[in-house]
Formats: C-alpha cells, structure tokens, sequence
C-alpha cells in the first residue's frame, strides 16, 4: 500500500487527503490550523507526518513556506522518496526545493493544480507537473485519485511557469469579459444576447463559457452565489504578482498581464473584493466612469 504523508489541510489540501485515503491508502496528515479530514491519521508535526512515507505531498500558501517546511522534512524522509508539491508558488522556490531535495536522494515534482475548491472536492482537479519523468510517473496514480488530468510540463519549475501563464491568460480575459458586459449594458444589449453571440464567436473563452462573471447568464458560477469564493479575487492577486515576478526577472514584456494585477491590487487592497470571487470584478466595473482611476 502506499504510504503518504499530507502537510497542508486547508481549503483544497483537506479534501485532496480525504480523496487519497477514501481510495484506500495510508495518509498520515498534519496541519498547524486544523484537523484531519475522516480516514486520514493525524501526524504530530511536519517531521513525523514525512518520515518513512513513500510519497509527501505538501499544499501550502507560498514559496518561503514551502521552503521552510522543505528544510525540516528532507533530512528524514526516505532515499528514494518523493516530495509532491501542489501549492502554487515562485518558479525559483520550486527549483530551488527540488536541487535540495536532489542532493538528499529525494525525488521532486512541483504540481500547481486547477479547478478550486470544488475541483478538489470532488476528486476533478488539474496538475501540472514539472521534475524528471521517473518522479512523474511515481506520482501519477495519486494524481488520478485526487484529478482528472496531469500534465508533464518539464523539468523542475515548469509545472509552476505554466499554472503562472494560465492565471495570467484568465486574469486579462475576465477583465475584458468583465469590460464586454458593461459596454453591452451602456448600449442597451441583453446580457444574454451577448453571451449567446459571444460563446459561439471570436470573443469564446473559459471566463465566459464556464465561468461567466454576469449572474444568470450561462453555467451556474460565483456570480450567481452573490460572488462567493469559488477562485478568489486574493488568490487571483497571488497568481498575477507571481507572473509578473517571473516576468521582471526575465525581462519579458507582459504589458496586459500588468494592467491586470494593478487592477486586483486596487480591488483586493484598497476596495471591497477581498474575499469576493474573483468575478466580482464585474459589479466593481458597473459603477465605474471611463478612464476613473
């Protein structure tokens, strides 16, 4: 049976354990916030949740804690071993967690995931993975249990390159869809007239498809919960800093990619969307007045 070891049980690592140990493996879990979910053993800390697992998976908030918990476990996991990280951080903690783990005799893959919360619950997620293909595959039954899809993107790092480029491709579209529906109702057409146009046209996108930031309109989404959190406007501020993070550092010009997070910097830090969906961009946008600062 594999053993694997969980540290991180919030939002989304919670029902991923969940997930591993209803499949039937062992899963000692620990976290410094909560409990453990049913069928998952509870660790006394991160070093005794690692220790002898044949696969740890770690979900944390960001590259130095990641690294922190990195340096504390590799001493005392198993040669041979693989640290899974699924949390969604910096290209360079990602490398530089994986040459540690390298020197120790421990495999290393950095596996970002999409789909949310409810993704995670139900079992449905994305990952994309970066490390060596031996490690890939190592991973990739847990994978199945805990998603519906992995990708091998590369070596170590671009599992967490791509997961960047796909939040910045959703933070400009859900702008520009959020921009579309307002202009749309300054000229007097139907919201649903422009999604039915729209969804079958050039301007098709997943933001608007399935993730449709006007309430009523398409799939049931945040939109239509009162903007409650499905993929928060926080959590979409994190990804956008961290693409623009890696663009400086690579002097790529990413000019859209800029407006955007200046944009949910405004709106996460100095007005009302902490906590809100990341779609409620879209009532932010209604009550706005051209070129308005």
């Amino acid at each position: 049976m594999m053993r694997i070891g969980f540290v991180g049980l919030g939002n989304m690592g919670f029902p991923m354990a969940r997930n591993l140990a209803a499949a039937g493996l062992d899963v000692v879990g620990f976290d410094i916030a909560t409990g453990v979910p049913g069928g998952v053993k509870q660790g006394e800390d991160v070093r005794m949740t690692s220790k002898g697992r044949d696969i740890v998976v770690t979900m944390l908030p960001d590259g130095d804690v990641v690294r922190a918990v990195a340096a504390e476990i590799i001493p005392i996991m198993k040669r041979g071993s693989v640290l899974l990280d699924c949390s969604t951080i910096d290209v360079e903690s990602a490398r530089a967690v994986a040459n540690d783990s390298g020197s120790a005799g421990i495999h290393f893959v950095d596996a970002p995931v999409s789909g949310g919360i409810a993704g995670a619950d139900a079992g449905t997620l994305t990952f994309m993975a970066g490390g060596t293909s031996v490690a890939y595959e190592m991973v990739r039954p847990i994978f199945e249990i805990m998603g519906q899809r992995s990708v091998h993107c590369g070596d170590s790092g671009s599992g967490q390159t791509a997961k960047m480029c796909n939040n910045m491709i959703f933070g400009v579209t859900l702008i520009g869809t959020c921009e579309a529906f307002v202009l749309a109702d300054r000229l007097g057409l139907d919201r649903q007239k422009l999604f039915d146009v729209v969804s079958t046209s050039s301007g098709y996108s997943w933001t608007m498809n399935a993730y449709c930031p006007a309430p009523g309109v398409g799939p049931v989404s945040p939109a239509d919960n009162d903007y409650r959190p499905g993929f928060s406007a926080e959590l979409m501020l994190k990804d956008l800093r961290l693409s623009q993070r890696a663009a400086e550092q690579v002097d790529a010009d990413t000019q859209l990619g800029r407006l955007a997070t200046d944009l949910f910097e405004r709106f996460v830090d100095m007005e009302d969307g902490l906590g809100k969906d990341c779609t409620a961009m879209l009532p932010r946008l209604e009550t706005r007045k051209r070129d308005q600062c």
